[in-house]
């Protein structure tokens, strides 16, 4: 199967195995990149994460292997595997792994 066919819905997939974890890095995958939203993979190495920022659209995050901190004005969360966590449009957050980590983040455009 291609990755297009992959992508497009043609067979079920493991979201797990569509992104690998790299050295020291965070490594991500766009699955879906459209006007009203985004799906995203990423990969986090233990240690790694995103320094607090804020986005203009609320995102969800799931998490599909691993734990993470997430802070989200202020208020840090563990968040592990089959769990999930809202960050509401423009309040700040942040990541850092704990562990490594996969996660998948949708974010709501429209």
């Amino acid at each position: 199967m291609t990755e297009k066919e992959e992508m497009a819905g043609a067979e079920a997939i493991r979201l797990v195995d569509l992104i690998d974890y790299q050295r020291d890095a965070v490594v991500s995958r766009t699955l879906i990149d459209k006007p009203q939203g985004t799906i995203t993979c990423f990969a986090f190495d233990k240690g790694q994460g995103l320094s607090e920022h804020t986005a203009p659209f609320d995102a969800v995050v799931n998490i599909i292997e691993g734990g993470a901190e997430i802070t989200i004005s202020g208020r840090t969360q563990r968040v592990e595997t089959g769990e999930m966590i809202i960050m509401p449009a423009n309040d700040p957050h942040a990541l850092r792994a704990v562990e490594r980590f996969k996660m998948v983040l949708t974010m709501i455009k429209a």
